[in-house]
């Protein structure tokens, strides 16, 4: 309950606060490229339900391709590039927040067709609610580079990724059963730095 109380306060003031660069980055989107404002795509939901997630949409529409993005994809448009970058695109998250889908801190929300890649060892990270931040997000912040340089290696997108699951998510498994909400207020923090290192 405790938790859901600071999901619920941060998440309602950060959209009070962001309000006007939320209105901001919805005008650049739809200026830069064709298409609608917001993304939705479906997620694995604490319990292994499914839910739909928002985001600003940050890729062209009229591009096929994979959905593992790497850095110097053609199709991550100006703005969103940007938004990347500093995570801004996940500003419309705290309504999934707000709905109780996520919390402010918890494990990547994943695409179903790749939590079919977990091995059984890191499937337990689906016994807690997906999150916009979490010691691995922070830690990890700079994925799409680490697939690049793995890509570059010689492994293929799927090969890739599956190697950052192997790094990631053993972090965050060690984080969540023990977190408190002032450890969680503690990773809010370094996020908020780490957006402000990046911009």
């Amino acid at each position: 309950m405790r938790q859901r109380i600071l999901d619920v306060v941060v998440a309602s003031l950060v959209l009070v606060v962001a309000s006007p660069v939320m209105a901001v980055l919805a005008i650049a989107v739809r200026l830069d490229s064709a298409g609608p404002v917001i993304y939705r795509a479906r997620r694995i939901a604490r319990g292994g339900d499914t839910f739909t997630l928002f985001k600003f949409r940050s890729m062209r529409v009229d591009q096929a391709g994979p959905g593992i993005t790497v850095r110097g994809d053609d199709r991550v448009t100006r703005i969103g590039a940007f938004m990347r970058r500093t995570k801004l695109d996940e500003l419309p998250q705290m309504w999934n927040v707000l709905k109780g889908e996520m919390s402010i801190v918890g494990p990547r929300p994943e695409d179903p067709a790749y939590a079919e890649w977990y091995p059984d060892d890191l499937r337990a990270i689906f016994r807690f609610r997906p999150g916009i931040t979490s010691p691995a997000s922070v830690t990890f912040r700079n994925e799409e580079e680490r697939l690049a340089e793995l890509a570059a290696g010689g492994a293929s997108l799927e090969e890739a990724y599956k190697v950052v699951l192997a790094e990631k998510i053993p972090i965050d498994l060690a984080y969540f059963p023990t977190r408190s909400n002032m450890s969680d207020l503690r990773w809010i923090g370094r996020t908020a730095v780490a957006m402000v290192q990046s911009r």
